[in-house]
């Protein structure tokens, strides 16, 4: 590392320690130590979302129970299809790649890893999100109550009255 990478990185550590916050850079915050090159590619895959990803990210954007959500969120060395930093629930949407064996288990190592990190799994198949979508968000909803032990709430998603296609 050089005096100037060595500088800005203290100055940037300084900053988040004056305004009293934990680095979301480092270990422990919300993007987990995250490398420039994971940011790339979770820019990349906003841009080039899947189609069920488009419709669960439509019921997903205004949030859900207060809560908000970010997509294609960069998390360590892994990127979250969607994350909620505040009660760590990553949300995958997995199509038919996922079958594969080899891939199932680079998913299992990866969920570990999210889990020792202190994130809630829940993964849903494309299929799932685009033939079930109401069965979905109320899987989510569900996770959500469970995760901030309040009762389950029926209220209705801002979106949940359009069709999000």
């Amino acid at each position: 590392m050089n005096k100037q990478t060595t500088s800005a990185k203290s100055e940037s550590e300084a900053h988040f320690r004056g305004l009293g916050v934990k680095n979301p850079y480092r270990s422990g915050g919300m993007f987990e130590g995250a490398s420039h090159i994971i940011f790339e590619n979770a820019k990349h895959l906003r841009k080039n979302m899947t189609d069920a990803e488009k419709v669960l990210w439509m019921y997903l954007k205004g949030g859900i129970a207060e809560l908000k959500f970010r997509r294609q969120h960069p998390i360590g060395l892994y990127i979250a299809d969607f994350y909620c930093h505040k009660i760590r629930l990553v949300i995958e949407v997995d199509g038919s790649i996922h079958e594969d064996a080899a891939i199932k288990k680079l998913d299992e190592v990866r969920q570990s890893d999210l889990e020792k990190w202190g994130c809630n799994i829940l993964r849903f198949t494309n299929q799932q999100v685009m033939n079930q979508i109401e069965e979905v968000i109320k899987i989510i909803r569900e996770k959500i109550s469970d995760l901030n032990n309040l009762p389950k709430q029926n209220t209705p998603l801002k979106t949940e009255s359009k069709s999000p296609l």
